[in-house]
């Protein structure tokens, strides 16, 4: 769970016209996905929008964990199929690493997930084809450690057609899974 202090919650669909907490949403993800891929996208390139946060948060789909008041995180949160939830996006304040945010926000979306019914999780790792990226390492240890599983690979070009020609290098994109424990079905 996250650390003492830290609330998580679903953003309402209302809070998309809040342009602030918008652009700081967008921010946040920009600034940690600049780092965790960095050399996999070309330079200027523009992975998440405000049009795609102000969505998100129309969707009901965006969670964002607040520290003192403070947004310190963030996580999407898709029902994929009838039985399979989703969450992407993850992203956790560097000045904040540590505290347990990211697992707390992982934790927030299984849970969101298990409550509508659905029986599993899924992510997607963004992972260079012909080099090793040590944030994309980490980051499959960590989820392999929080229960997922590689299900199956597949291309950024299939997924979203609309960001590949961002890439600075071919990229995979890896399906991750796992059963949520007390879900129906599970």
């Amino acid at each position: 769970m996250a650390a003492a202090g830290v609330d998580i919650q679903l953003l309402s669909s209302q809070e998309s016209e809040d342009a602030a907490l918008v652009q700081q949403v967008t921010d946040l993800v920009g600034d940690v996905y600049r780092v965790a891929e960095d050399g996999m996208w070309i330079d200027g390139a523009v992975r998440t929008t405000v049009a795609d946060v102000t969505r998100m948060i129309r969707a009901r789909e965006l969670a964002v964990a607040r520290l003192d008041g403070r947004i310190a995180g963030a996580v999407q949160i898709q029902r994929l199929d009838a039985t399979t939830g989703g969450f992407g996006m993850l992203a956790a304040h560097p000045a904040h690493r540590g505290l347990g945010i990211g697992r707390g926000l992982m934790a927030f979306a299984e849970r969101t997930s298990r409550d509508a019914g659905l029986g599993s999780m899924q992510l997607e790792l963004l992972v260079p084809r012909d080099w090793t990226h040590p944030v994309k390492v980490f980051l499959a240890a960590w989820y392999a450690r929080s229960g997922y599983a590689l299900v199956r690979t597949g291309t950024i070009e299939q997924a979203y057609p609309h960001l590949a020609p961002l890439l600075a290098t071919p990229c995979d994109l890896q399906i991750h899974r796992k059963e949520l424990a007390g879900a129906p079905g599970a």
